[in-house]
């Protein structure tokens, strides 16, 4: 009984809680958490650009402005940048976000191109915006797109811990051997799309290795995200969310 009322418990609080009062602009969709020290919201902005409200702190990933108009969000406490490409770095869209005491965190690569911000290298950690944030690696290991993605390009996906939650964003990457000392996971997001990242089947295998209770498949283009559902269908343990990410 006892283990049951634990299932139970967690279920719940990563359950979407209805009615939040937040209203993003432009009519995105988000789903919320309890995080056991307040509420942890995910906006979703599209394709990789993310929002994460936590205690009164905004949390951007790879903010694109092709896929928000950040003049009506609300201003960055932290803004993390996987890596370097167009869709995910936009030297625009941050200079909008950022105020005074705005932290802009990224790969040293993605540091010189920006020319401003805070490298953070893989395995390292930050304290910000009432989070902890560390860099892990992404990369391709599929012989034809390694040029994509290079691993001695140091990007990162990033593993940010809010209250009990900790929520893998993987960047733009495969299946990798690093994936395995994650540690446990709440909620994952995975790219799926091709030539660039993972296959269904790839996003599928990670997840069996990850085993986040919430997945949630990004940057998927025109994947078929029903494929990776049918994939995982043999693990109730992983719940896959689709939303408005292309």
């Amino acid at each position: 009984m006892a283990k049951l009322a634990l299932s139970l418990a967690v279920v719940c609080a990563l359950s979407t809680a209805p009615g939040f009062a937040q209203s993003w602009p432009e009519g995105k969709d988000s789903d919320r958490f309890d995080a056991g020290q307040g509420d942890l919201e995910i906006a979703f902005l599209g394709h990789g650009s993310l929002v994460l409200l936590y205690k009164g702190s905004y949390i951007y990933v790879d903010p694109v402005s092709q896929y928000a108009n950040f003049s009506k969000y609300p201003k960055a406490d932290l803004i993390l940048v996987t890596h370097e490409h167009g869709d995910h770095l936009d030297a625009g869209a941050i200079a909008v976000l950022s105020k005074n005491g705005t932290r802009i965190i990224l790969p040293e690569a993605s540091r010189q191109k920006l020319g401003k911000g805070e490298a953070l290298g893989h395995n390292h950690t930050v304290e910000a915006a009432g989070a902890r944030v560390m860099a892990v690696p992404a990369y391709n290991v599929t012989p034809n797109r390694t040029g994509y993605h290079p691993k001695d390009r140091k990007d990162n996906g990033y593993v940010i811990t809010a209250g009990s939650l900790r929520i893998y964003i993987a960047g733009d990457t495969e299946p990798i051997p690093e994936m395995t000392n994650l540690g446990p996971l709440d909620i994952a997001f995975l790219p799926m799309n091709q030539p660039y990242t993972m296959t269904p089947e790839q996003a599928a295998a990670s997840a069996r290795v990850i085993k986040p209770k919430i997945l949630y498949p990004y940057h998927f283009g025109s994947t078929d995200t029903a494929a990776l559902q049918k994939l995982l269908a043999a693990n109730p343990e992983i719940e896959v969310r689709i939303r408005n990410l292309q």
